[in-house]
């Protein structure tokens, strides 16, 4: 039943938990990161190479934000840092993991910066497209345990390898200022508009009966688990969707694959695979704000291990912060417990 195929699929879309036997050969997916990673770190001069690579266990590597630079110092190479030759070779590395729509989204995300900076050059912050750094923790190989991140401003990706498998794709963040751009010849791209406009459309569909989907008139001010280390377990608010029509089912299916999507196939199908005895009454959609367009709103959407939020308040509701957490296995938490366990019992 398609119903039972979103939902029962998510306890597996954000920990993307390899556990007994599959364990026994390396993913592609891994693999392929792992080789990507080594042709970039091939082009790094040593300096470089000594600020874009961590042992698996530092600090850093959980250490994540989504706000400018100047607020958050990251460590990492930037492409600032890197010739042009080395920054194709880091795009690639995002390419080894992300899809065509994931990498859009990213780019065009890194490409605000230069909005940001023409509007008010002598601002606050250096606003640069180039201020996104890489980090790489632990050594890559196709059947290691090691993880990296893509960050700067409004776009933290965060990927663990244990075994040779991705154990983690989360904390997931993108974020969008403008959420949409009103003037100059980008006029009218809005990054995110999906995320945003098919939630809206779900909200909009909840009948009288479903009242609780909107569960306050007012949004919060940001994303509630801002970029915390380890996501806090919100209180399920909102309507579940054991209550919801069956349009409203493959509504909320849209959304989720939306996020999941941004993601290579393999890895988004592995994520949406038909997973069954999932209670659906276990699944929530909630909604807070306004339900016009350029109102401050905000939603999420939760089972008892993922969350996403979406949050548009800032900026007249023109700046979107948007987030996947996996409240067990962010980081890779739980899969690397058990790897260290494992192998490392001292």
């Amino acid at each position: 039943m398609h119903s039972l195929r979103i939902f029962k699929s998510l306890a597996f879309a954000l920990s993307l938990s390899f556990a007994g036997s599959a364990m026994a050969h390396p993913d592609q997916a891994a693999a392929e990161m792992a080789d990507a990673a080594n042709a970039f770190l091939a082009t790094l001069k040593p300096e470089q190479k000594a600020k874009a690579t961590f042992k698996l266990d530092d600090n850093n590597r959980t250490r994540w934000h989504f706000v400018p630079t100047e607020m958050h110092a990251r460590h990492g190479l930037s492409f600032r840092e890197m010739q042009q030759d080395q920054q194709h070779m880091a795009y690639a590395l995002l390419a080894s993991v992300m899809s065509a729509k994931g990498l859009q989204k990213s780019a065009q995300i890194m490409s605000l910066e230069q909005i940001l900076h023409d509007a008010n050059p002598e601002g606050r912050f250096a606003r640069d497209p180039k201020w996104y750094f890489v980090s790489i923790f632990g050594k890559p190989s196709a059947e290691g345990t090691w993880g990296w991140r893509f960050e700067g401003h409004h776009l933290s990706l965060s990927f663990t390898v244990v075994e040779g498998h991705i154990a983690s794709i989360t904390p997931s963040f993108w974020g969008t200022n403008p959420g949409k751009v009103l003037d100059g010849p980008r006029k009218g791209l809005q990054v995110l508009a999906r995320e945003e406009n098919s939630a809206r459309a779900l909200a909009q569909s909840l009948t009288k009966k479903q009242s609780a989907g909107i569960f306050a008139d007012k949004a919060p001010a940001d994303i509630i688990t801002k970029a915390d280390r380890k996501a806090k377990r919100l209180e399920p608010l909102g309507i579940s969707a054991a209550k919801m029509k069956k349009k409203q089912v493959t509504q909320l299916w849209g959304i989720i694959e939306e996020y999941l999507r941004n993601y290579r196939p393999d890895i988004a199908d592995e994520a949406l695979a038909d997973l069954e005895n999932v209670d659906l009454k276990d699944i929530h959609f909630g909604w807070a704000g306004s339900l016009k367009v350029g109102e401050g709103h905000y939603y999420r959407i939760q089972a008892p291990d993922f969350l996403i939020e979406y949050d548009n308040t800032q900026n007249n509701a023109n700046h979107v912060h948007c987030v996947i957490r996996d409240l067990k296995n962010d980081f890779g938490d739980d899969l690397l417990r058990q790897h260290y366990e494992k192998h490392h019992k001292k």
